[in-house]
């Protein structure tokens, strides 16, 4: 069986790679992968086009800036495609390229078209739903709310699972000798999580530091601590000087990734509490059963265009998925240290309120059942039939 794979950033990579491991395990016949991905799916035997960094661009300034060389690819793609005739395209994610490509298949061919990641159609422009349907066959959902939007626009949906239920969560030996190493003894400790983008931490420092300030006012006693994402180190470690309170930064530059990856599963254990930025973020909050407080904002033209069209009256993927809304979250105009700070204290104080939400996520997103890589790689098997 031929199986054609793209992904173009490292987040698809790891659900590709999980997905190849599934189709080889689960395939009646031996399974041949050409694509575009990452040193992951590398490793599980993906002949790789053209190196993954070349597509894994995000912003309409970068992709305005690259167009050509993108357009150049999608063709490029497409082609290769469209000769080798797999049995199957699955695309990953990145629908600024994938979806263009899978267009361009399916002018010319009839090769089944499967896309991975559901477009947030339920949070906002819900007519992408359609316009996907003309050339994608079946959806890989991460959510499972996510189904019926696209199975309306006439495509299959199958929910698969997301990736965080089979992250690992820190033991609690880990989290005391953490604990120990960083000197916080008995404190109660406060996870900082202000993004992972330059614009985010430009946009949320100010706040975050003034909250923390407000925070530490009333309890002097809290630690905080945070783990910074590399491409930002630097920038986070220029913000937290001049915030008002002292912050346990954990630079992953210049460490061994696994071993980093441990110390950050650990400082997420050690929490008390969290204050994050609002994305994926909070799944990994909730897999570590860390009660949060969610803070976001973004520039003013942008927060009225999308104020106007979100259809949701939460941007916390726990609150979604468990149907609740415990999780307080500060948005836009409410992003405001203010607000913020006795919230954190609150949750802090009770965060008994959320436990039954983040359980009820994981157990939603597939804890304790089959990988999702291997459901993917079954629901990949069973639309070729």
């Amino acid at each position: 069986m031929k199986v054609f794979v793209i992904a173009g950033e490292p987040s698809g990579d790891k659900l590709g790679a999980a997905l190849m491991r599934g189709l080889k395990s689960q395939s009646q016949e031996p399974v041949e992968f050409q694509g575009v991905g990452g040193e992951g799916m590398i490793a599980e035997g993906l002949n790789s086009l053209f190196p993954m960094s070349e597509i894994a661009i995000m912003g309409i300034g970068a992709i305005l800036r690259e167009y050509r060389n993108l357009k150049r690819r999608i063709r490029e793609t497409a082609n290769t495609i469209i000769a080798e005739k797999p049995d199957v395209l699955v695309t990953i994610d990145l629908p600024e390229f994938c979806l263009r490509v899978a267009e361009l298949v399916k002018a010319e061919s009839d090769i089944r078209v499967v896309h991975y990641v559901a477009p947030t159609v339920w949070a906002w422009r819900p007519k992408r739903a359609q316009k996907m349907a003309r050339h994608v066959d079946q959806v890989l959902a991460l959510f499972p709310f996510e189904p019926p939007y696209m199975e309306a626009a006439g495509m299959r949906c199958d929910f698969v699972g997301h990736p965080v239920v089979t992250e690992q969560v820190a033991t609690e030996d880990e989290i005391a000798a953490f604990k120990t190493a960083q000197g916080f003894g008995d404190s109660p400790v406060v996870l900082v999580l202000p993004g992972s983008r330059r614009s985010e931490i430009g946009r949320l420092a100010d706040t975050f530091g003034e909250t923390l300030g407000r925070i530490a006012e009333s309890r002097p006693d809290i630690r905080f601590v945070l783990p910074a994402a590399g491409n930002v180190a630097g920038l986070v470690e220029e913000a937290v000087q001049n915030w008002p309170v002292n912050v346990t930064v954990l630079d992953p530059r210049g460490v061994d990734a696994e071993k980093f990856a441990a110390t950050k599963r650990a400082a997420f254990g050690a929490a008390d509490v969290a204050l994050a930025a609002s994305g994926t973020v909070a799944l990994e909050l909730a897999a570590a059963q860390t009660p949060m407080v969610i803070a976001y904002d973004m520039p003013w033209l942008s927060r009225q265009i999308i104020g106007r069209m979100l259809l949701v009256d939460t941007v916390n993927l726990v609150s979604l998925v468990s149907d609740t809304r415990e999780i307080p979250e500060f948005i836009g105009k409410d992003c405001q240290a203010n607000l913020i700070a006795p919230a954190v204290l609150s949750v802090l104080n009770d965060p008994s309120r959320q436990t039954a939400a983040m359980a009820v996520t994981m157990e939603r997103l597939g804890q304790g059942g089959p990988p999702p890589g291997e459901r993917a790689a079954l629901a990949v098997l069973d639309g070729l039939k």
